[in-house]
C-alpha cells in the first residue's frame, strides 16, 4: 500500500481543523448542559436552534472491540483520530476498485477534513452501558431472514438496479435520520424554526423533515414513511421529536415498522447542540438503547446534494458487473 503524497500535508491540516473547530462544550467533558449558558431566543420566544450544523464525527456507533472504558483521556482521543486520519488518507494500489472510487477528500469534506465538537465518549450509544447494541430478539431474527429472502429473489447485488442497496440508487442514505446519525461525508443539517413548526434539512439526499409541534394530532398506524412521521414538543429548553410510523424498508441495524425514536436538541453553547436520541423497537430489541452526540455549528449555505441528477455510478458498475460476465464466458470457451 502506498500513500498519497499529500498526506502530511492532510495530516497538518487535520491537526488545524481540530483546534478550529475546539468548541466551548466536548461531551464526555460534561454530562449536563452548561448551566451558565442562556440559549438565544426566537422571536417567537422558542429556544434557538436555527443555524448550520454538522455531527462530523470519528465516534463510532458501538464501543470497539477490547476497549472497557466510556471515554478517552484528550490525548488518546488524539491518538485515535489522527491514526484514522492517516489511514483514510492511504491509497490501495493503481487500478484496483478502490484506487478509482470516488474521492471524497477532492470532492466533499471527509470527515478528517470537516469541522466538528470534541467527543471523548469511546461509542455513541451511552445505554446499554456497555456501549453495545442490545441483542436482537426472535422477532428481529425473522425480519431479517425475510429481508434475506426478498433480496435474494432479485438476485446478486449487480444483477439489476432493484437489487442496490437504497443510496446506490439515491433513494436513502442509512444514518440520515431519524435518528440523525453520522454519514462519514456530508454530515451537514440547516434548522429552521417557524410558528409552530421546525424543519431540518440534511445536506446528504437534501431531504427536508418539517416537524409539527403541539396541537397536531398523531398520524393513523396504516400511514407510514421512508423516514417516519414526526411530531415535536419543547420541554423546557430541549426540542424533543418522537417519531413513528416507518415503513420498515430503510431498516436501522435491523429495526423494523415498530421502531418508535425520541430525539431531543439542547442548545448547550453557540456553537454546539447536544443530540441525544432514544430507539424502542420492541420488534427488535427487547429493550431501548440511546446514543448522544455533539453537533457543531458550522458555516453554510448546504449545497444540494444531487444524487440522482447525473447518477452515473449506478449505470457504470452495472455495466461493469455485465462486462465481467461477458469476459468470463468467452474465456470458457477458449481450448484449454
Amino acid at each position: 500500500m502506498r500513500l498519497r503524497p499529500r498526506i502530511c500535508f492532510r495530516w497538518f491540516a487535520f491537526v488545524v481543523l481540530v483546534g478550529l473547530a475546539s468548541p466551548s462544550w466536548s461531551a464526555g467533558q460534561e454530562t449536563s448542559s452548561n448551566q451558565s449558558y442562556r440559549v438565544p431566543r426566537t422571536p417567537d420566544g422558542q429556544p434557538d436552534l436555527q443555524g448550520f450544523w454538522s455531527n462530523q464525527t470519528f465516534t463510532p456507533l458501538e464501543r470497539p472491540e477490547g476497549v472497557t472504558s466510556a471515554f478517552y483521556t484528550e490525548e488518546e482521543l488524539a491518538a485515535r483520530e489522527g491514526r484514522v486520519a492517516v489511514r483514510e488518507s492511504a491509497q490501495t494500489e493503481p487500478g484496483t476498485i478502490p484506487d478509482v472510487h470516488y474521492d471524497f477528500t477532492q470532492f466533499g469534506l471527509d470527515r478528517s477534513q470537516a469541522a466538528r465538537a470534541q467527543n471523548l465518549r469511546t461509542a455513541l450509544i451511552v445505554d446499554p452501558p456497555d456501549g453495545r447494541l442490545p441483542p436482537v430478539n426472535a422477532s428481529g431474527r425473522r425480519q431479517a431472514e425475510i429481508r434475506e429472502a426478498e433480496q435474494a429473489l432479485l438476485g446478486g447485488r449487480w444483477d439489476s438496479a432493484e437489487a442496490n442497496q437504497l443510496d446506490d440508487r439515491c433513494i436513502m442514505m442509512r444514518g440520515v435520520g431519524p435518528p440523525m446519525l453520522n454519514s462519514g461525508y456530508n454530515a451537514n443539517y440547516h434548522i429552521v424554526q417557524g410558528p409552530g413548526q421546525v424543519m431540518i434539512l440534511s445536506e446528504m439526499i437534501h431531504d427536508a423533515r418539517v416537524i409539527p409541534l403541539e396541537g397536531h394530532s398523531n398520524p393513523p398506524d396504516s400511514f407510514n414513511q421512508w423516514v417516519g412521521l414526526s411530531r415535536g414538543r419543547w420541554d423546557g429548553e430541549t426540542l424533543v421529536v418522537e417519531t413513528t410510523n416507518f415503513n420498515g424498508k430503510n431498516p436501522l441495524q435491523g429495526s423494523g415498522q415498530r421502531m418508535r425514536v425520541t430525539e431531543r436538541f439542547t442548545r448547550v453553547a453557540d456553537d454546539v447542540i447536544r443530540y441525544q436520541f432514544t430507539v424502542d423497537d420492541p420488534g427488535t430489541w427487547d429493550q431501548p438503547w440511546s446514543a448522544e452526540m455533539p453537533m457543531q455549528k458550522t458555516r453554510g449555505p448546504l449545497f444540494e446534494f444531487a444524487c440522482h441528477e447525473g447518477n452515473y455510478g449506478l449505470y457504470n458498475t452495472l455495466v461493469g458487473a455485465r462486462l465481467e460476465e461477458q469476459q468470463a464466458a468467452e474465456a470458457s470457451l477458449q481450448p484449454k
